[in-house]
């Protein structure tokens, strides 16, 4: 499968396919999705895969990404090692749970719930992995803390700058390991992705022949935290929707120069964590949007009914002219 000039300007397909669930299908969920449909019609089972490519190596130019998508199964020989499933919790995005995130092997040391603010997804059409905006802050300080530059630009960061090194440099040394623990499929056990620096401080083409330029692989997000591709790109995953639930494996393609940038490693036990990291929010099930709306508009309609009231004449007349009528009255004094 190959593509060119992806996002073509004026055209009003986006040339990405979506595999969630229909709850978030288009214009409703009553549409059949894509995959619902294969499943459906090619009696394949209801599972996908796929080994995104690409750690580090430029985020732009031609040639620089490849991987692999499997359609109703797993491809043994794209990842290495056991693979570990985490339990989908709930199925519109492919929603998992976060217990914990490390620096360098240190603890954030914030409440689990704040992972998961308001959802926590694994999504391999987002580029970069994002966090909430109190996580991100509190990753980006532990990533200045224990890496061995001083003074780092803070433009950096948020995304508007970027880092520029000397082409015999090997910037990758100078930053610490990033760790996401998960909840494993017994409630009890966790597991943890680990990633290199080569998957979060990402080469850039430039015009620059003297020096070779990076980009922060992680943004700030107001609405969820989300395992994109900086992530993705470490390991085989597979979300198997028969079972309700996601897998991680190393992939093999998670190679720099030889050395391999994510690991695995658990199981870890979640005794001193939330039985509950994940804080409810009734609103995103569709029947309380219906029943939410349904209340708004008669409230709007009673609210509507009450002002053509308020504004229409007083059609009563009192046979004696000097005798005010009480409803009228209230009525002009509230008008005065």
């Amino acid at each position: 499968m190959q593509s060119e000039s992806f996002f073509m300007p004026q055209i009003n397909w986006q040339g990405i396919l979506g595999l969630a669930y229909k709850t978030l299908a288009k214009p409703s969920s009553s549409v059949e999705t894509f995959f619902d449909s294969l499943v459906e019609q090619q009696k394949i089972p209801n599972i996908f895969s796929m080994q995104m490519c690409g750690a580090g190596l430029p985020t732009t130019g031609i040639g620089t990404n490849g991987g692999s998508l499997v359609m109703g199964g797993i491809e043994p020989s794209l990842y290495s090692g056991d693979i570990w499933y985490t339990p989908i919790t709930e199925e519109w995005y492919y929603q998992v749970e976060v217990l914990k995130f490390e620096v360098g092997g240190l603890n954030l040391n914030l409440d689990c719930t704040e992972y998961n603010s308001d959802k926590a997804i694994v999504d391999s059409g987002t580029t970069l992995l994002r966090l909430p905006e109190k996580v991100f802050n509190a990753l980006v300080e532990g990533i200045i803390a224990t890496s061995l530059i001083e003074n780092f630009n803070n433009e950096f960061w948020t995304g508007l700058q970027l880092a520029c090194w000397e082409k015999t440099a090997e910037p990758w040394a100078y930053f610490p390991d990033l760790s996401i623990y998960l909840r494993d499929v017994n409630a009890s056990e966790s597991f943890r992705l680990t990633i290199k620096p080569q998957l979060y401080i990402q080469s850039v083409i430039t015009s620059r022949d003297d020096l070779n330029c990076y980009r922060f692989g992680i943004s700030p997000s107001s609405n969820a935290l989300v395992i994109g591709a900086t992530v993705m790109e470490g390991f085989y995953v597979i979300f198997d929707r028969e079972e309700k639930r996601v897998g991680f494996a190393v992939s093999k393609c998670a190679e720099v120069n030889g050395v391999a940038v994510s690991e695995i490693s658990g199981p870890f036990s979640t005794q001193h964590i939330s039985s509950n990291c994940i804080a409810s929010n009734p609103f995103r099930e569709p029947i309380m949007w219906i029943i939410s709306y349904a209340l708004m508009t008669f409230c709007g309609i009673v609210l509507l009914v009450l002002v053509v009231l308020l504004l229409l004449p007083n059609r009563r007349h009192s046979s004696d002219p000097e005798v005010v009528n009480d409803e009228s009255s209230l009525v002009r004094h509230r008008w005065k």
